[in-house]
């Protein structure tokens, strides 16, 4: 089999294409059906996790034009940012760059991530910049009142990730977990949607590079390089696309025992050109490599495989309020890194749009209020076989499904139009 991109391009226009996403491929594949999965023009893939390498980029009006000379210093809803790199002399005006990680002044659990939430939420933020004669200015604004507001990557969806443990007699804490590790091989964390991934489906970049189109946070936008850090084995991309059109339910705060971290959510339209995309494409999670790797300084250790922290069952975090306690004190509240939990009174309330079953509260709840099984892995480190269990999940199925799915309904309605790659990524 082998198709042309301007081929499957034609037969999207002439609404004749045959659309799947990686989530229908795997149900097809459990039924043994894979007439449907071979026949398909276009398979849409997608990850959600946390990736540290995205920032936002902001132009707005801060005073009237000759005011101020220019702004060297700036906040906004207490989350610095970098002012540049247009001084914009005079025009009243400011640029600035924003990292998804950068904590609040005040310490709360609050960062640049859960600042991007907000803007795309419409909320009204406090701004906060010294222009360069000393003079402090503050205002309050929204998105709507920005000139632009873009979000970018350096480096975004990785094929996959790692899992990680800590060997050490002491806790350890990293931005690969909310709560400390626990010491002895007490608990794993992992990062990666398995085969579900855009470059699982395409680990050859064959179908992506410089200029493909994609949804980023549900919002259209454009792969414009490889991303650092990239390498064959983990790819991962330069992306970039406009605020005002994203989904906050698939982006947000994620916070860690070492800070904020960044969820993201890309969706990737994979042209079924020939049989080698194929055969990626019907790769089942168990023949996905994950690599266990220790904590401390990420040298690998052992080795698993995806069918062992997903196993299509165990992707939703379900609550039970029925067994609360109410806690005079919420745990879970205190740990859940994307506040997910709320309060009101004797009532606990989970707010689905902001949990990513990222599962730490199931072992923090007391109630056991809290359901979903994460798993446990089987790994061999030393010669020994150990069995470890998964307490938390950096990556997120369930947000990677909904947007690939959206993915699927846009190219069939011919709202996104699939673009060619202008050139290979390089490394």
């Amino acid at each position: 089999m082998k198709r042309t991109f301007e081929e499957i391009k034609e037969k999207v226009a002439a609404g004749k294409a045959s659309v799947l996403t990686a989530k229908e491929v795997e149900g097809l594949l459990d039924s043994g059906d894979e007439s449907e999965i071979r026949s398909a023009d276009i398979i849409t893939s997608g990850t959600m996790g946390t990736m540290s390498g995205t920032y936002a980029l902001l132009c707005f009006n801060m005073s009237e034009a000759g005011r101020y000379r220019r702004f060297v210093k700036a906040s906004i809803n207490g989350v610095p940012a970098t002012v540049g790199p247009c001084p914009n002399e005079n025009l009243g005006t400011i640029d600035l760059m924003i990292f998804g990680t950068t904590e609040s002044n005040d310490g709360s659990k609050y960062g640049g991530s859960s600042l991007f939430r907000d803007l795309v939420e419409g909320k009204e933020v406090s701004v906060s910049a010294v222009s360069e004669e000393g003079c402090e200015i503050e205002t309050s604004l929204s998105i709507k009142d920005m000139s632009t507001a873009k979000l970018l990557s350096t480096r975004n969806c990785f094929r996959n990730y790692r899992a990680f443990v800590n060997p050490s007699d002491k806790e350890f804490r990293s931005i690969f977990c909310p709560r400390p590790f626990p010491p002895g091989y007490n608990g794993l964390t992992f990062s990666g949607c398995g085969h579900l991934n855009p470059f699982q489906n395409d680990p050859g970049l064959m179908t992506v590079g410089i200029g493909t189109k994609i949804l980023f946070n549900g919002s259209e936008g454009f792969i414009y390089g490889m991303g650092t850090r990239s390498s064959d084995k983990y790819p991962n991309v330069m992306s970039v696309a406009d605020m005002k059109t994203m989904d906050p339910a698939l982006m947000g705060g994620f916070m860690t025992a070492a800070g904020p971290e960044c969820l993201t959510t890309y969706a990737v339209p994979i042209p079924v050109l020939n049989d080698d995309l194929l055969e990626c494409i019907m790769i089942r999670d168990r023949d996905v490599p994950l690599s266990v790797c220790d904590i401390r300084d990420r040298h690998k250790i052992g080795q698993t495989d995806y069918g062992q922290v997903w196993n299509g069952n165990n992707e939703t975090v379900v609550f039970d309020p029925t067994s609360c306690l109410k806690c005079s004190v919420c745990h879970v509240y205190e740990i859940c890194p994307t506040i997910a939990i709320e309060i009101n009174g004797d009532n606990h309330h989970v707010d689905r749009s902001r949990c990513v079953n990222c599962g730490v509260c199931i072992g923090a709840c007391p109630g056991e209020c809290f359901h979903g099984d994460m798993g446990k892995v089987m790994t061999n480190i030393d010669g020994t076989e150990i069995m470890i269990p998964v307490i938390c999940r950096n990556s997120n199925r369930e947000g990677a499904v909904r947007s690939m799915t959206d993915l699927k309904d846009r190219i069939l309605t011919r709202e996104f139009i699939i673009t060619e790659k202008v050139s290979d990524m390089m490394h």
